[in-house]
């Protein structure tokens, strides 16, 4: 993504392109930066890379799936409605159940999150988009083409069967030889590009694009809590990766990762699964109990009790989260100590969870609640997520957990903690920012029943559940038995699931006549005092006609002209000038302004972009390989043709601010947006990496099979052959940086040249590695985990010369000069990475086989 933020600077008024109506009071400022950020209409509208529209439709698109999940959730409970029904046979009720998980957890709960703090968290911090619009747009299309992958495969009769968790060796090739787990593998993993997209761009926004004077203690609690769960999500999807790349090399190559007679080991798949599965949990959770804390105030008349509190729960929530993997594997037969460790874990993260619910609690309790329908939903939110998080505290202790595990009592669960903890705080929000997003009111007697259906629907379809589960009802089975007391309460849990389903049916309708038929609003009908109310409603696609300086964490309070003065143009940025879409970067603790970020407009190229990486996967999915390699060329071909409209050639220098501030645009700073991108890319990149550690460790520990019958010995010259190319890469890349800034971009071109085929010829060298000196991969995981690793060098040295080539070019082109090295500095991020990471592969590999004497239990 190097490059990604926009600059190009207009030969006049870039603003009649779009095509819209504006309507007649806006001053000729907001005019102007209405026709400059507003989306073209029609076919344009595919174009569109504003953070307003993306939102809309993420969370328009993650209810849609939610109601195919809910749909599929109806079939499940019409099959188990009556002992041994005939509804579906076993082979489609293991679609149904799988595709019901899957699409719940990875095509509603995760992108409906993403799809609110996408629209929210601009106006709440006080910016007018995210650092990276058109990441924001590659991810919305990912995430629609991969769902689509998904659900087209259960339509079509090939979806995956495995159950959502993909166990092997269940989805291993030899159980499942179609392409129903290839499916699940290849699509999810498409979904999560979106995913990792959205930690990158959360994460890099909330750190620099806030209103000046909102330093980190200043920020919405709800930006907190994003903040922790982006960083949950670099680090928790990468391990769910990898676990998919390497399954489906299994599958596709015959790789022995999770083949136990070759030296695998299924339990690997559980363990990264698990590394990603229960911090999800909390990913969200997280965004929902954000939201809970932003309406709490607002509806109860009272400030936040404990913000700080608050703040260090969230992170230790987060923290904690990943420490809990092996609670879902207790019954698997690990040692008595592991999971005395990891029972104590999962009962430990209560205690912050906990934090953040009394202290809800006394908020409301020293306020004045009104009990409007959002305050309804949260009521059913404590009800049902407290006696979720109760359940979880017995499931955390080991025999109890030995006698319900795979029962309906953790079906149960799950859905009091997930449908509890998240989809009752997510209809509350519906309901309380519908003013926000359609500038109506709305009128609250449907709901009301909505709600009152869905609370009861829910507790008698889930709440028995506890008791089937008690009485040794295993989840996921087709059939329930006669004579052994399951056939009446799953009557029950059939009947609540339909009362549920008409409950949403009926909330989807409300939302639907609220839109259309709504009482037009006044600004801020709740009054809350955070920014996000600060804007019209519905909100422009400039957000704020000037940004503001904040203060205090409550500005409209505190400033009640706050609305007006932004209005008329006083603040930040209030002038447009050369088409351009503007908006300020501050520094991350003090939230001093310092520069001018200039944001992309709307553009086909990531919906380009997402199509080309969509034709990849495909052609994984029907065994097109001749057809990848063109894939991958157009995948780099579309993400090289973002780089024409990015950056700037020429220098422009201080540029006027507003409230006498002059500042330089991204392009003329070393550390631009992008550079943070890129960084936090490689944190996760780096925990894809360790867990690829983690696996070699694992299997060479733990699995059977081990230690291999054969040892490979990397040739040293070959091997420090590959070390001292993409060291000298680094390293060549620096001086040219350095050299730029003293000479001008002409001398940095010999520098930038030798790095190129430096990191080419690491590429090389790897496979020459791969090819020559790696035994058959298939035999072993040893060898195949070998393979991985040096895969994983050459891949990232190929992608290095081409960073190298594309600097190349943008010294050539005059994007890069003695004040603009942005771009090296980007590149110069990756090759750092690339050389520390092949360093370490390379002394890791030649590591592994002294580990034999611990598998043996011989001396060292």
């Amino acid at each position: 993504m190097v490059g990604d933020i926009a600059l190009r600077r207009a030969p006049g008024n870039m603003a009649g392109d779009v095509g819209v109506t504006l309507p007649p009071a806006l001053t000729p400022a907001q005019r102007e930066l209405e026709r400059i950020w507003s989306t073209p209409l029609g076919w344009g509208r595919l174009s569109a890379v504003n953070h307003t529209v993306l939102g809309r439709r993420f969370m328009i698109a993650a209810f849609g799936f939610f109601a195919i999940g809910g749909v599929l959730a109806m079939l499940i409970r019409a099959q188990l409605a009556s002992p041994r029904s005939a509804f579906v046979g076993p082979d489609l009720y293991n679609q149904i159940f799988t595709m019901h998980g899957t699409v719940m957890m990875f095509l509603f709960a995760i992108p409906m999150f993403e799809g609110l703090a996408i629209y929210l968290l601009p106006k709440m911090l006080g910016a007018r988009d995210f650092a990276f619009p058109r990441m924001t747009a590659l991810g919305f299309w990912c995430y629609v083409f991969g769902g689509s992958i998904l659900i087209a495969a259960l339509v079509a009769g090939y979806a995956p069967d495995s159950g959502w968790f993909m166990y092997t060796p269940l989805s291993s090739s030899a159980h499942s030889p179609g392409i129903n787990a290839d499916v699940w593998l290849l699509g999810v993993t498409f979904v999560e590009v979106s995913a990792m997209a959205a930690a990158v761009e959360l994460t890099v926004s909330i750190l620099r694009f806030r209103a000046p004077g909102m330093t980190l203690s200043k920020m919405p609690l709800f930006a907190w809590y994003i903040l922790v769960t982006a960083g949950m999500m670099l680090l928790g999807f990468p391990p769910l990766i990898l676990g998919s790349v390497l399954l489906e090399a299994e599958r596709a190559f015959d790789l022995p990762f999770f083949d136990p007679t070759r030296g695998g080991d299924a339990l690997l798949w559980q363990h990264l699964f698990w590394l990603f599965g229960h911090p999800e949990v909390y990913i969200i959770f997280l965004p929902a109990a954000g939201i809970i804390t932003t309406m709490i105030p607002v509806l109860a008349r009272r400030e936040i009790y404990g913000y700080s509190a608050i703040v260090v729960s969230v992170a230790a929530t987060g923290f904690l989260s990943f420490g809990l993997w092996v609670h879902h594997m207790f019954a698997v037969g690990i040692p008595h100590l592991a999971q005395a460790f990891f029972s104590a874990a999962s009962m430990l993260v209560a205690i912050p969870t906990g934090v953040q619910i009394f202290l809800w609690i006394g908020t409301l309790m020293a306020g004045r609640p009104r009990l409007t329908l959002p305050m309804l939903y949260l009521f059913g939110f404590f009800t049902v997520f407290v006696c979720g998080g109760l359940t979880g505290v017995m499931v955390a202790v080991v025999p109890f957990d030995w006698q319900v595990h795979d029962t309906h009592f953790v079906v149960a669960h799950l859905h009091y903690v997930l449908v509890g903890g998240f989809v009752f705080p997510m209809l509350a929000a519906a309901y309380y920012y519908l003013p926000h997003v359609t500038g109506r009111e709305p009128l609250y007697g449907v709901g009301k029943i909505a709600f009152w259906l869905i609370f009861v629907g829910f507790n008698l379809t889930f709440l028995v559940m506890h008791l089937t589960g008690l009485l040794g009802m295993p989840r996921r089975f087709a059939v329930v038995l006669e004579g052994v007391g399951w056939e009446l309460p799953n009557l029950v849990s059939s009947v609540g699931g339909f009362i549920t389903t008409a409950g949403f049916a009926l909330f989807a309708i409300d939302m639907l006549f609220q839109f259309r038929y709504g009482r037009t609003t006044k600004p801020d009908p709740w009054g809350a005092e955070t920014l996000e109310w600060a804007t019209a409603t519905p909100p422009r696609p400039y957000g704020f006609a000037a940004l503001p300086h904040v203060e205090t964490r409550t500005p409209l309070r505190d400033r009640p002209t706050l609305r007006e003065d932004l209005a008329a143009g006083r603040g930040y940025l209030a002038a447009p000038r050369n088409g351009w879409q503007e908006t300020l970067v501050v520094d991350t603790a003090t939230a001093e302004p310092r520069h001018i970020a200039i944001l992309p407009r709307p553009t086909y190229l990531p919906l380009w972009s997402a199509l080309a990486i969509g034709s990849f996967v495909l052609s994984l999915l029907f065994k097109q390989y001749w057809f990848s390699p063109l894939a991958i060329g157009l995948i780099v071909v579309s993400f090289l043709a973002w780089a024409p409209s990015s950056g700037q050639r020429e220098s422009f220098g201080e540029l006027d601010a507003g409230g006498g501030l002059r500042l330089r645009t991204h392009a003329e700073v070393d550390r631009p947006p992008t550079w943070w991108g890129v960084l936090f890319l490689l944190v996760a990149d780096g925990t894809m990496l360790a867990s690829l550690v983690f696996g070699a460790l694992f299997l060479w520990l733990v699995a059977p099979g081990w230690p291999a019958p054969i040892v490979v010995a990397l040739p040293l010259i070959k091997s420090l052959g590959v070390a001292v190319a993409v060291s000298a890469a680094a390293i060549l890349l620096r001086i040219a940086i350095a050299r730029a800034r003293r000479a001008g971009p002409g001398a940095a071109l010999p520098p930038m040249a030798v790095a190129a085929g430096a990191q080419a010829l690491a590429c090389a060298l790897a496979i020459w590695l791969l090819v020559a000196d790696v035994p058959d991969p298939t035999t072993h995981a040893y060898l195949a985990v070998t393979f991985a690793f040096l895969a994983y060098i050459a891949l990232h040295s190929a992608i290095g010369a081409v960073l190298a080539a594309f600097s190349l070019w943008r010294c050539r082109e005059g994007f890069v000069a003695r004040d603009r090295v942005g771009d090296l500095t980007i590149g110069s991020l990756w090759h750092d990475y690339t050389a520390f990471s092949s360093v370490f592969v390379l002394a890791f590999l030649n590591v592994l086989p002294w580990l034999t004497p611990l598998r043996t239990g011989l001396p060292l």
